[in-house]
């Protein structure tokens, strides 16, 4: 029998579930007498055991359980091998049934035998695959050099990302938890790693180093999608996103289809197309302020400004990490005189007042603001001085400096708003509506 070549040559896979299942023959026949084989059936076994490995070497081959790579042995693997081993066992008990009740009157081999036999020979291969294959990933990837990530869901798609991530050596990450929306599955434990809530994102990310979190969720809403994504920014973590179902190569996740989170996953819809000309007219040569810049939103308008040609890009924030972030990254694509990256809160009227007047912005886009709506029903004064008092602030001192355009950041919670977040945006709308 010709076995073609692969990682591990399959020849020795074969010979290996060989010496299996002799060793689990052997096993068999010292557990059912107690390690003290009598003589009558030392003979039965001689006599029988060539036939025994030759219909599992039969079945091995017919059925192909060493063809696969063995590193990369999942469920389906160990169904067959289940499979396999229980088509053989039949067939002796089969044989036994008939040689007794039709020939001899005895059994070729006593029914114990045969399921300690069963049990034996399963648990061996199983174990022998899952011990190279967890032995690979560790000397591939020392846990010690792994980097930490999170994912978000705790369902099917996220067992599957997680299998990616364990089963593509090249990724060097490690499941450090899983997080549910779902408060029913928190504290169980998925393959090994415990699931929390969806309010111990932020303290999970602050408190163990994590690189990314992957959010992996098919039908997870924009909205509660931008929280996380924020809450990851805030935290200077990076965020990736699985694609749906549909757009899985074969059906199967790689973890290379594993991308970073685009502005048009938050959209929910398809993006609208812009008259670039219009906008490169209003842009080009102009100085250009941009509120909350190192936000999910305020960071993509920042990075779509730029495709435009400004003088002058003012970057200003009060989150000082993610901001030096976004700062890094623009400065490999754009030369550095482009940007003014600036660190200040526009509540306060003075600092943003010397802004207004040292670097005299042609247009402003205010994306500065407070989001979280949870947060903001506990926390509505906060709400207020930004949404509502640092909104009159920038929008007064665009009036006052003679800013060309302003552009103000909104939410669809200022449309009959139910709650502290989405009022204090509404009546940031209504003062701007006012000055317009």
């Amino acid at each position: 029998m010709y076995f073609p070549s692969n990682n591990t040559p399959r020849w020795i896979i074969f010979s290996i579930d060989i010496f299996i299942s002799i060793f689990s023959v052997l096993l068999a026949f010292q557990l059912r007498f107690n390690f003290n084989v009598p003589d009558i059936y030392i003979g039965l076994l001689k006599m029988n055991l060539a036939v025994i490995i030759t219909i599992r070497a039969i079945s091995y081959i017919y059925f192909k359980t060493f063809a696969n790579i063995i590193r990369y042995t999942s469920t389906k693997d160990a169904q067959r091998i289940f499979f396999v081993i229980t088509i053989g066992s039949l067939f002796f008990t089969v044989a036994n049934i008939i040689n007794y009740y039709f020939f001899e009157r005895e059994y070729l081999i006593p029914f114990s035998i045969v399921i300690i036999d069963y049990m034996t020979t399963i648990f061996l291969m199983i174990t022998f695959r899952m011990m190279v294959k967890v032995l690979y990933f560790e000397i591939k990837n020392p846990s010690g050099e792994k980097r930490n990530v999170i994912i978000y869901g705790a369902g099917e798609s996220g067992i599957i990302t997680k299998r990616a991530l364990d089963r593509d050596a090249g990724t060097n990450y490690k499941v450090i938890a899983f997080i549910d929306d779902n408060k029913a599955k928190t504290g169980k434990k998925l393959e090994g790693t415990e699931i929390y809530e969806s309010s111990k994102l932020a303290e999970l990310v602050s408190k163990n180093d994590i690189f990314h979190v992957i959010i992996s969720i098919q039908n997870l809403s924009t909205i509660r999608k931008k929280e996380i994504i924020d809450t990851c920014l805030a935290h200077n973590t990076r965020i990736l996103n699985v694609p749906p179902v549909s757009k899985w190569i074969n059906g199967s996740l790689s973890f290379k289809q594993i991308k970073k989170v685009k502005i048009e996953d938050l959209l929910g819809r398809e993006p609208i197309t812009l008259d670039e000309m219009q906008i490169k007219n209003q842009l080009s040569g102009r100085t250009v302020l941009v509120t909350g810049a190192a936000g999910s939103i305020g960071s993509e308008i920042v990075r779509q400004i730029c495709k435009y040609h400004p003088k002058k890009i003012i970057l200003l924030d009060q989150a000082e990490s993610p901001l030096h972030d976004l700062e890094v990254e623009l400065l490999l694509k754009y030369p550095p005189y482009i940007f003014d990256v600036v660190i200040g809160d526009v509540r306060n009227n003075e600092r943003m007042e010397n802004l207004f007047k040292t670097l005299q912005p042609d247009i402003v886009y205010h994306a500065a603001a407070y989001k979280h709506v949870p947060m903001m029903e506990n926390n509505p004064s906060e709400a207020i001085l930004t949404n509502v008092l640092g909104t009159k602030i920038i929008a007064d001192l665009s009036v006052k400096y003679l800013v060309k355009h302003f552009v103000m950041v909104s939410t669809d919670k200022a449309v009959n708003p139910s709650n502290v977040m989405g009022a204090s945006k509404r009546v940031a709308e209504i003062y701007i509506q006012a000055l317009n």
